[in-house]
């Protein structure tokens, strides 16, 4: 349930309100976003309990959570309409894919390249770098997936957590409370991350004070929250924060 913190500051979700075309347009794609993503947590939710029992009532060793999807697919229907099914799992994965290299990209050539190397960079060169910057990320991760022992889920839960807790509570309060500046907002990011990626290396994630592990992203989201209001608070300029409540 935890997983729902992470949906503040996923880059990938955030950057298609940030593209919309008019403040009139933000209520129609709230509803439709809200609406899509409620339906697929309770079909994916719905998948892994319900099929996980119908697997092992028939018989099925479901040694990897992660291909209950295919197991259902190879129970339930003919293999003509199971490859069709590992079709749109191959689409869906792309798709996602797809988008994460192109935010990344971005990300890396405009707010890393063109913000401290080159700041009258051309828009052919930003169109070179970035096309660059995909085949590096994607050489990074075919370096990371090639590990036997990885498992996709337990990645993608700790990237998750991560981009949750750097700018899950930074969007939250930058929109809610008036008082946040850059040194608070600087100083979230910097202290979710590093108490994510803390709480992994301590092992933490997995087993916590004798009992089971508690996710990183819990107590990265509260120490970023805690730290941008610290921060924003002590670096507040007295006269700015009277005129922005006169």
């Amino acid at each position: 349930m935890t997983w729902g913190l992470g949906y503040f500051g996923q880059p990938h979700i955030i950057v298609r309100f940030m593209a919309i075309r008019s403040l009139r347009d933000v209520p129609i794609a709230r509803n439709i976003g809200m609406s899509w993503m409620i339906v697929s947590l309770i079909g994916a939710i719905s998948l892994g309990i319900f099929g996980r029992a119908y697997a092992i009532r028939n018989g099925m060793d479901v040694r990897d959570p992660e291909t209950i999807f295919i197991i259902l697919a190879e129970l339930l229907f003919h293999p003509l309409i199971t490859g069709f099914l590992y079709a749109a799992l191959l689409a869906a994965i792309m798709s996602t894919i797809s988008s994460q290299l192109l935010v990344s990209s971005s990300s890396l050539t405009e707010d890393f390249y063109r913000l401290f190397l080159r700041k009258n960079a051309t828009d052919t060169e930003r169109v070179r770098i970035g096309r660059i910057c995909v085949v590096l990320v994607g050489l990074v991760a075919a370096v990371i997936a090639s590990d036997p022992n990885s498992q996709v889920l337990a990645l993608v839960g700790n990237a998750w957590a991560g981009f949750g807790a750097a700018f899950g509570p930074l969007i939250i309060l930058s929109l809610m409370w008036p008082r946040t500046n850059g040194a608070g907002a600087i100083a979230g990011m910097l202290v979710g991350a590093a108490t994510v990626m803390a709480w992994i290396s301590l092992g933490w994630n997995g087993a916590f004070m004798g009992g089971p592990g508690v996710y990183e992203i819990i107590p990265g989201f509260i120490a970023s929250f805690i730290a941008i209001l610290v921060v924003s608070s002590v670096t507040a300029d007295a006269g700015e924060y009277q005129h922005i409540h006169r």
